[in-house]
């Protein structure tokens, strides 16, 4: 028996999508029969990302967002639902990185980061969750009620790991945060989940691998080996599809096994 998630006539908002898991969420979700909205700071990429979704028959938007700012991610988010309708799907992706000693760490670097992966995450939920509590109330417009909200976390927010301190204390900051928006939300039909990623090959880590500090830590890793965007496909699809009216609060550990280990 086969099985496949059919997710035509839903709105994705994938913040983030100019590069990395931001730009294969986006293709998958499209490549499924969604509407995609990108988002992001870097718009040429954002257009070019449009024309291959495009090319390959699916249907996208470019929206502008910053999610520092408060008044971006409203315009972001009212924009969206102007052009292309209620958000049905929203993939909480924008973060960024920092590694150094905790010592070591200005207040200009523990807000860049927590600014971007918490901040900016919550905010861009809660927007988002307004308007599907909205539409499950039925004080807006909708064809379909409740919604799918998938926050990217990371394994390093259920590991404690050297030099990325910060980082970690962003992302599980966002694992919490899913539990307490699945359990508000989750009778208005609200599924909030979290995909919590390993170590995964992007074009910004990409020559890390490379490197002799790359592979040894390759080599510290499970299966010995790190993992591609693609790979997380299975889990952003489950956690996207109309089926999955039963997870809620779900956070999917998508690390080969790395958070297993001492």
């Amino acid at each position: 028996m086969s099985y496949s998630i059919d997710l035509s006539g839903r709105v994705a908002l994938i913040t983030g999508a100019s590069s990395g898991l931001g730009t294969q969420f986006a293709k998958t979700l499209a490549g499924s029969g969604a509407a995609v909205a990108l988002a992001g700071r870097r718009i040429d990429r954002l257009k070019a990302l449009r024309a291959e979704i495009e090319a390959a028959g699916g249907v996208a938007h470019v929206v502008t967002l910053d999610v520092t700012d408060l008044g971006s991610i409203r315009a972001a988010v009212a924009h969206t639902e102007t052009e292309m309708g209620g958000i049905d799907i929203l993939v909480n992706n924008s973060g960024v990185g920092s590694t150094q000693k905790l010592v070591d760490v200005s207040e200009e670097d523990y807000d860049f980061v927590f600014n971007t992966n918490t901040k900016g995450a919550f905010f861009v939920a809660q927007e988002v969750g307004k308007r599907m509590l909205a539409r499950a109330k039925g004080a807006a417009p909708g064809t379909f009620t409740g919604g799918r909200i998938v926050n990217i976390a990371s394994m390093a927010g259920l590991k404690v790991l050297g030099q990325i301190g910060v980082y970690a204390m962003s992302k599980a900051a966002v694992v919490h945060m899913t539990r307490s928006m699945a359990l508000e939300w989750g009778r208005w039909g609200i599924n909030v989940n979290a995909i919590c990623p390993g170590y995964i090959d992007t074009e910004i880590n990409h020559h890390y691998w490379q490197t002799e500090q790359g592979k040894r830590l390759i080599d510290m890793m499970p299966r010995k080996r790190i993992g591609k965007p693609q790979d997380l496909d299975a889990a952003l699809m489950m956690l996207c599809a109309n089926e999955s009216h039963f997870v809620n609060g779900a956070v999917v550990q998508a690390d080969d096994g790395f958070a297993l280990g001492g």
